[in-house]
């Protein structure tokens, strides 16, 4: 039996991009996470927590983010095919 969408989970789906921007998606987020996580404690590690941490933070994030994500585009290829290589398949 085919479930009935309400007009509001039509939208949703309507808004969310194809699935072919999976991998631009997936190095977005990664990016966006990791270049934060990472920005947080360099910046900690380098010039300590005071003041103007976080406004350190937002600086070098600026600079790290993008760079990030090119890189994620970049390596992604490489790192599946390791993955490839490392893990059994059935």
């Amino acid at each position: 039996m085919a479930q009935r969408q309400f007009p509001e989970q039509r939208m949703l789906a309507a808004r969310k991009l194809h699935p072919r921007f999976t991998p631009v998606v997936f190095a977005f987020y990664m990016s966006t996470i990791m270049a934060f996580l990472m920005t947080l404690l360099v910046t900690a590690v380098n010039a300590g927590i005071n003041e103007h941490y976080f406004s350190q933070v937002w600086q070098a994030y600026r600079i790290a983010m993008p760079c990030a994500f090119l890189c994620i585009l970049v390596v992604r290829p490489l790192v599946a095919r390791l993955v490839q290589l490392t893990i059994r398949s059935h």
